[in-house]
């Protein structure tokens, strides 16, 4: 049995049910763009945003989800879907879990555009349903996503990332969305206001333990859907990168900033810059703080009543720092 089916056997009736709504939504009257979307559903992620919607919307509400609730995972998955497109252009990738991106087959500005329909989508969901309350909260995470986007690709020109850049970056990237499924969740099942604040600080340290694990992906062995030292290539400073600049020699610091400029086609740098990071500690170092962040959620979540769901949960939060890919 796989640890994502473990998760959500709780809410495999809603997700049964969310995966037919969500297929629904993303029809258009454009024969090309139901290619592309058909294309998207069938090659879908673990859609752990949906899933942690519906656990913490059970959680909070004796195990009963409404309409809200499956407008809120609907609204998170297109947002969540249309970042990834548009990532891909920016990151220049051709290759997402796998299988060929959309810029990769229908080439950038087509990718651009499809994003933008999911994102408008969502919106409109919100709109309108009169779930302003949904739109408010996802709104501020779109922002803080580009946000976040633009001041990574700016501090990569420069290559001055510090430590506490790089969380504000993160935050703003990866753990402003996982924060606001948590806080959806708790709106549309009408949860009082330090309720909502106390799940969204679960949602937030979840995704800052999710992208450090992203983070060491890059220093693994294994094929994981993206190729090992693609950050490094990309000049993208991350934690383990960050620690080890910063705990190097003034001959070696000199050395790592010379080379991370010229890594787009040397992969026998890439691997010494792996290597060095290991060397100076920079993986245990990422590793111990992900794990401080892990049990900052999993002491969050102890807060809140047992169940079935907050089980789940807990599984969700474990399986964020264990997963393989």
């Amino acid at each position: 049995m796989s640890k994502v089916y473990e998760i959500s056997k709780p809410i495999s009736k809603e997700m049964e049910v969310f995966e037919e709504k969500f297929s629904n939504l993303m029809l258009s009257n454009v024969p090309l763009l139901n290619r592309i979307t058909h294309y998207i559903i069938k090659r879908k992620g673990k859609q752990m945003r949906p899933m942690l919607i519906f656990l913490c919307s059970k959680l909070l509400n004796s195990g009963k989800v409404n309409d809200k609730v499956y407008r809120g995972a609907s609204v998170i998955e297109l947002i969540h879907t249309a970042t990834l497109i548009h990532d891909d252009v920016v990151d220049e990738s051709n290759k997402r879990r796998g299988f060929f991106s959309i810029n990769a087959i229908w080439k950038n500005k087509i990718a651009v555009l499809v994003g933008d329909f999911l994102l408008s989508k969502g919106m409109l969901l919100c709109i309108d349903n009169k779930d302003y309350d949904i739109l408010d909260v996802i709104s501020e995470s779109v922002k803080q996503m580009s946000e976040g986007e633009l001041l990574q690709i700016e501090k990569t020109k420069k290559l001055d990332i510090d430590e506490e850049t790089y969380f504000e970056i993160i935050e703003k990237k990866t753990a402003s969305l996982i924060s606001s499924c948590c806080k959806i969740a708790a709106i549309s099942v009408g949860s009082k206001k330090f309720e909502i604040e106390k799940i969204a600080r679960l949602g937030l340290n979840i995704g800052i333990a999710f992208q450090i694990k992203d983070d060491l992906f890059d220093y693994g062995k294994r094929r994981i859907g993206k190729p090992r030292g693609i950050d490094i290539k990309q000049k993208k400073l991350t934690l383990p990168l960050i620690y080890a600049i910063n705990n190097v020699e003034k001959k070696e610091k000199k050395w790592l900033i010379s080379s991370l400029k010229k890594t787009k086609k040397n992969k026998a740098l890439i691997n010494q810059i792996i290597s060095l990071v290991k060397e100076k500690g920079g993986l245990d170092y990422a590793i111990d703080t992900m794990n401080k962040f892990h049990k900052l959620a999993i002491d969050e979540l102890e807060t809140f009543e047992d169940s079935l769901y907050k089980d789940s949960l807990k599984k969700m939060i474990n399986y964020v720092i264990q997963r393989n890919y």
